[in-house]
């Protein structure tokens, strides 16, 4: 059954983050990425744009960070410097509406970096994260345009210190996110990632880089990559997707990088983890395959001579079965010993 199981569930979470990746029956409306100085979400975000051009989904990116538009954007709205309300009204205007007579139409919203915003709201004390971002995923369109099916795709910088809360009780930036979120993708370096899984292998603890060293004027861990070894680049995707019912679905996938595929590639390119030649664990040969008894030290098999002799062994109840007349079948046979003690009055019961 193991092996079932995980076939399974490869071809399961295969088809999931392909589904997500693509945009396909608007699987996640809302997913957020959780980047850092060790693995931006560059390789990604350019993911993401690629399939959407092979699919035919416009593409708004809106910028707090980003200078130039990305090549396959359809629209690039510069954010920074404009409220929260000019932002929107931006994005709105830069899709075009068809009436409602056309079929209904995918678009989708890339925000390079949400930080900028969420320290610049406490300049407006009405700001609200949740209706921000439900503003592009409802928007109030004419009742002749036809239907907007919208995909929001929001960067976060985990190394960017949050702005103070102005309460205890309030919930943090980020706490907030991932509560709206129906997607998260966490990346990390496919080198790091290697490097941890190398000393777990040896009973030793797992090494830290970057901020997490906590060392003065540490920014970036430094690790040397193999030379010449191109399976050791990629991006590595921790997917955490929460469905409809509320099932959780956790998974761990490797991105790479865009220098082995054309633009115009269609056919799936992530793969598991699990699945990488140098994460996946060698296999060791099975050399007792084609037998079907486990191998032991003890002879498991028995020989005809003494297969007959176990079957003409009589067992002692054996004895209290045989009996000629009715009700004989099932007396007791006891001889009292010595140390017994009869009791008349028990025998007359």
């Amino acid at each position: 059954m193991a092996p079932t199981n995980t076939s399974h569930r490869q071809t399961h979470n295969l088809l999931l983050i392909s589904k997500l990746l693509s945009l396909r029956d608007t699987t996640s409306p809302l997913a957020l990425v959780l980047d850092s100085l060790e693995q931006p979400a560059t390789p990604l975000i350019k993911e993401y744009i690629r399939r959407a051009k092979l699919s035919k989904v416009h593409i708004t990116f809106v910028a707090f960070e980003t200078l130039k538009p990305l090549e396959g954007v359809d629209a690039f709205v510069a954010a920074r410097k404009k409220s929260p309300l000019e932002i929107i009204k931006a994005v709105n205007a830069a899709y075009p509406n068809v009436s409602t007579s056309g079929p209904s139409r995918r678009r989708l919203i890339l925000i390079d970096a949400i930080n900028p915003l969420l320290h610049a709201r406490r300049a407006d004390a009405h700001f609200n994260v949740s209706s921000f971002l439900s503003s592009f995923l409802m928007p109030q369109a004419p009742p002749t345009a036809s239907k907007v099916e919208a995909s929001l795709v929001v960067t976060f910088h985990q190394d960017v210190p949050s702005p103070p809360l102005p309460s205890p009780y309030t919930p943090s930036p980020l706490s907030m996110l991932t509560y709206l979120a129906t997607t998260i993708i966490r990346l990390h370096s496919f080198s790091h990632i290697l490097a941890q899984k190398a000393a777990r292998d040896r009973s030793l603890v797992p090494p830290v880089f970057g901020l997490d060293e906590e060392l003065d004027g540490v920014l970036l861990g430094r690790l040397d990559k193999p030379i010449g070894n191109e399976s050791a680049q990629g991006v590595v995707l921790e997917l955490e997707h929460r469905r409809k019912s509320g099932r959780g679905v956790l998974e761990w996938y490797i991105l790479p990088p865009a220098s082995r595929y054309p633009p115009q590639y269609a056919k799936e390119i992530v793969t598991l983890l699990d699945d990488h030649p140098l994460y996946r664990p060698p296999e060791e040969p099975n050399f007792g395959a084609g037998e079907e008894e486990p191998e032991s030290t003890f002879e498991l098999r028995l020989t005809d001579r003494q297969r007959r002799d176990r079957e003409g062994v009589v067992l002692p109840y054996f004895d209290a079965q045989q009996g000629d007349g009715p009700g004989e079948g099932g007396r007791i046979l006891y001889d009292m010993g010595e140390e017994d003690d009869f009791d008349e009055e028990e025998d007359e019961i």
